[in-house]
């Protein structure tokens, strides 16, 4: 499992939330998505611990924490699901031209 870290600074760099979270266990992994058509950091990451103990630790300890002037939110990432946007259109949008302009 891994821990979601949101409210982010887009400052952030991989080895800064390493070293944040090692205080509390062995990191394994640390992931910071970009945006595709930026080219910067979307704000949020995710990072990979050793244990579930050492997990609930770095939760309890930096969620709410104020880091780089924000306020971390940390909790436990859901798992992707297959239902998000996938680049479609978003709404109700019914497509269509004609005018409902009335003569």
């Amino acid at each position: 499992m891994s821990i979601y870290v949101g409210n982010l600074s887009y400052e952030v760099k991989e080895d800064d939330l390493r070293h944040v979270f090692a205080e509390y266990g062995t990191v394994k992994n640390v992931q910071l998505p970009i945006d595709r058509e930026t080219g910067r950091m979307r704000g949020f990451g995710f990072v990979e611990m050793e244990s579930d103990a050492e997990e609930t630790a770095a939760i309890e300890a930096l969620d709410n924490a104020e880091w780089m002037g924000r306020s971390l939110k940390v909790n436990k990432a859901k798992p992707k699901t297959d239902g998000g946007s996938s680049g479609g259109r978003r709404g109700n949008y019914s497509g269509g031209g004609g005018s409902s302009r009335r003569n």
